[in-house]
């Protein structure tokens, strides 16, 4: 059942020394009982993930279980944009797009984290995913001036290359398609080996909301594998971004 773990294991067991991984899972405030059930396989296997939340979708119930997982040092939370809208007439939706000024991406991303702060407190880290892994490089200087100091996208949107934004890119997506249609588990396991291969940190997006009971028992496979390998160190982020340098991060 598992066989589509197998070349992660094989890149695994061939690694010369242990690969760092990270996890991070996107939209808290959708499917709150997915996304509770997710954080108790994690927390189960001593696996930490961090949490990108939408501010207009985060409630008082999500909140305090976030602050209260917070403290066991596995659970990170940051910013995923403002409301998770497309703001885009055509070409591919993002929130944070070149279709929108300065100033209302400014608007949106200070409004997000004012509400966040009021639900998370200390909790909340300066770091900021845009839905959709897309932004413009405004985006990033908005942020700079704002005091966020890391940007998480995926890798192959490229570096924005900002002095005091740190970024730190998803090599796989869970639920990545072609065309439209999913990939599928065995072109994860086979990325996630790539990833591997490449030397790390591996970083992995996960969409909870999204998760059956299919998606969510071949999950715990996934974490079984990297939880209990000895070439793997499953990091937070916060872990990841003070101990790898920039250039490794590119």
């Amino acid at each position: 059942m598992r066989a589509w773990l197998d070349p992660l294991r094989a890149a695994l067991d061939e690694a010369p020394e242990p690969v760092t991984l990270f996890i991070r899972d996107d939209d808290a405030g959708w499917r709150d009982d997915r996304l509770v059930r997710m954080l108790d396989v994690l927390a189960a296997r001593g696996v930490p993930v961090d949490v990108a939340a939408i501010p207009v979708e985060v409630g008082v119930w999500i909140a305090a279980e976030l602050r209260g997982r917070a403290e066991s040092g596995l659970v990170g939370v940051h910013q995923h944009g403002y409301a998770h809208e497309n703001h885009e007439a055509e070409g591919r939706r993002c929130e944070f797009g070149p279709s929108r000024s300065r100033g209302d991406q400014r608007h949106d991303i200070a409004a997000g984290r004012e509400l966040l702060q009021a639900m998370l407190g200390p909790t909340l880290q300066p770091w900021f995913t845009p839905p959709w892994n897309r932004c413009t490089a405004e985006t990033g200087e908005v942020l700079v001036e704002l005091g966020f100091t890391a940007l998480s996208r995926d890798r192959t949107a490229g570096r924005l290359g900002l002095p005091g934004l740190a970024e730190l890119p998803i090599d796989v997506d869970w639920f990545a398609t072609r065309r439209g249609r999913p990939l599928g588990r065995e072109a994860v396991g086979a990325q996630l080996a790539a990833a591997v291969r490449a030397g790390g940190p591996v970083g992995l997006m996960l969409h909870h909301a999204e998760m059956d009971d299919a998606e969510m028992l071949a999950l715990t496979g996934l974490i079984d594998l990297v939880g209990s390998h000895p070439h793997v160190r499953c990091r937070a982020m916060a872990a990841v971004l003070d101990t790898t340098p920039q250039e490794a991060r590119a």
